[in-house]
């Protein structure tokens, strides 16, 4: 059975035969979780290397006033919180979004993974420099871009982060995301955002129904997000059908 850990840190360097089996051996054990699941919460005291093998799970805090902001999603393949081990709490929350699969690495044995191992610690810091650019798009979405261009460009990296694993290979996405979870991920009220879908559905360049993703235009989608895809370290192709 594919790791998609193993497959996405390929990506980003050369394995060796021996890394990939270190890797397999480090993550060969991993849990099922239910959906909405808290695999580790704000304030507590950071543990392993979260690596999502199956399903998808988010970054998220929860302001004084109850409300939430959700900061990242995680997909298959995905892993986190390398270094926040040298901190003394956790500044944030983690939770699955659906039913997952999670494999966890203890910080040492991930320490000594990276010692011994130079292509798998050059896989992981790569990995991490994408996710800060990704976290820096987002920034550029809530501070600088209109609505319809930040849930246009939420709904570009989405689809092209979901295919470069394999996910879809279609301008369908199953995209397993409420409409709250998404107004909370780009600073809207539902009602908002719901407006904003419509007006994108109107434009002929996308449709979100049912729990799935529709392209209906990728050139048109990608002119009204303004989306540059370099922060992902990949291309995303205009003519997906």
């Amino acid at each position: 059975m594919s790791n998609r850990f193993i497959d996405k840190l390929k990506g980003f360097a050369s394995l060796t035969a021996t890394e990939s089996a270190a890797l397999a051996a480090l993550t060969a054990t991993p849990r099922p979780y239910p959906a909405k699941h808290d695999l580790i919460r704000e304030g507590d005291r950071p543990g392993p290397v979260f690596v999502v093998l199956d399903g998808w799970a988010c970054r998220y805090k929860i302001l004084p006033n109850g409300s939430r902001q959700v900061l990242a999603y995680l997909m298959p393949g995905d892993s986190c919180d390398l270094h926040i081990g040298l901190l003394a709490e956790m500044d944030h929350s983690i939770q699955t979004v659906t039913p997952a699969v999670v494999a966890t690495i203890e910080r040492a044995d991930m320490d000594a993974l990276m010692g011994r191992h130079p292509g798998i610690g050059k896989a992981m810091y790569v990995g991490q420099l994408i996710d800060e650019g990704t976290m820096r798009a987002w920034i550029t979405s809530m501070g600088r871009r209109a609505s319809i261009e930040r849930v246009a460009h939420l709904m570009c990296e989405l689809y092209l982060r979901a295919r470069n694993i394999g996910l879809t290979l279609e301008p369908r996405l199953a995209l397993p995301l409420s409409q709250s979870m998404l107004a909370d991920s780009l600073g809207m009220t539902p009602v908002h955002l719901n407006r904003v879908m419509k007006e994108l559905r109107g434009s002929g360049a996308m449709t979100l129904q049912r729990g799935s993703l529709i392209i209906e235009d990728p050139a048109r989608l990608i002119r009204i997000a303004g989306f540059d895809e370099n922060y992902l370290h990949r291309r995303l192709r205009t003519g997906v059908r």
